[in-house]
């Protein structure tokens, strides 16, 4: 037997009735929601001659902050249909086109011998795709859904209609309504048939809280804490476990263009890393806008002051603020110094000047109430 009609709705009560969550009629109704998809997929059963009948998935969106991915998260946790996958779409997306390009590569004979091939689908990648995928999660919860790329444009309809056919049970959470998805795109009116399936496969429902408690959970503390010690490094902790709202910690390893960057530490839509993993190691601004497209909030700990005998870390850390900062990404951190010190002199230090005003600024409430730029997602 599965989840029970009631155990993650108790679940998020429980944290309401801890303190971790404010009360929210909108965000107890989707709860009890998410128990009954939950319930109706413990009792999907399998007949002697009859495929199982499974309930139609959920496609969940509202505004910025008002509890969407959290509630997926428990959703997910809770949830008995095996295998499962939580993923961000972005990622999801990302992978599968690196299958297609890789299977397109492909001739006959390794088809045929790939654990994916499709009888029958030829040289089209998509059935493959699509079982691909189904072979690794019969349950797919989706963060952040937004369409804004013409190449997943033109894939979805095809690559969602095997994944059903597949009986693969989709949730989803979102900034837009479906009909808002892929507004103003380059031959949008071809993707409309996957619009439309999305309101036959899925039941949409607005989370309709008018409280954006992510910036009110920013804006509760400081953001910025200097210097490095113990009472920084627990109020950096405080912080996380408030923004996070006692979503367990992951791990996961983000695709930046045929690279891994491993990212040890997220929950609930932020990421937490340390100084040494993001700016002593190889990384670029591809991977730093990757994961400001990905998490809506990053935390940082151990920014050293920065001299030209670390140059290079120094250099990775402005590249990694230009790109926080460009996609409103927020910024929690903990460092050696206030901005105006980290760096202050030698080669280097006049360039930072300007990383410094943006440090300054991404501290700012208008800069934490504001929209991320990176896409139309974040939820």
């Amino acid at each position: 037997m599965g989840i029970g009609m009631v155990e993650l709705y108790q679940d998020y009560k429980a944290r309401v009735d801890a303190g971790e969550l404010k009360a929210d009629s909108a965000q107890a109704y989707m709860a009890q929601r998410f128990d009954k998809l939950a319930n109706d997929l413990s009792q999907v059963k399998s007949g002697w001659f009859s495929k199982p009948i499974y309930p139609k998935g959920l496609y969940i969106w509202g505004g910025v902050g008002r509890g969407k991915s959290m509630l997926m998260d428990l959703f997910h946790d809770h949830a008995t249909l095996k295998p499962s996958m939580r993923t961000h779409f972005h990622d999801f997306m990302l992978e599968t086109h690196e299958f297609i390009s890789q299977w397109r590569k492909f001739d006959p004979k390794e088809r045929k011998k790939h654990t994916a091939f499709v009888k029958g689908a030829g040289d089209d990648p998509i059935a493959p795709a699509a079982k691909r995928i189904a072979d690794r999660a019969k349950l797919l919860c989706f963060d952040e859904f937004y369409v804004t790329d013409i190449a997943d444009a033109m894939i979805l309809g095809r690559l969602f209609e095997q994944l059903w056919k597949r009986d693969v049970v989709v949730v989803a959470t979102s900034n837009r309504h479906p009909d808002e998805l892929y507004k103003g795109g380059i031959n949008r009116q071809l993707f409309v048939p996957f619009i439309n399936m999305i309101k036959d496969k899925l039941e949409v429902i607005e989370l309709q809280s008018d409280q954006d408690y992510r910036l009110e959970r920013l804006i509760t503390a400081p953001v910025y804490y200097s210097p490095l010690n113990d009472e920084a490094e627990a109020a950096l902790e405080t912080s996380w476990k408030r923004l996070t709202t006692g979503v367990a910690d992951q791990s996961e390893e983000l695709n930046v263009q045929g690279r891994r960057v491993p990212v040890q530490r997220h929950a609930a839509g932020c990421a937490f890393f340390n100084f040494t993993e993001l700016c002593d190691r190889p990384l670029g601004a591809a991977d730093y806008l990757s994961i400001a497209r990905r998490f809506h909030t990053v935390f940082l700990s151990h920014v050293p002051i920065l001299t030209p005998a670390n140059r290079n870390a120094a250099k990775r850390f402005v590249t990694l603020v230009d790109a926080l900062y460009e996609a409103r990404t927020k910024l929690v951190m903990s460092a050696e110094d206030e901005p105006g010190n980290l760096y202050p002199e030698g080669d280097g230090s006049f360039e930072f000047l300007r990383t410094v005003s943006r440090l300054h600024e991404m501290r700012s409430s208008e800069y934490l109430a504001a929209e991320r730029q990176a896409s139309e997602k974040d939820s």
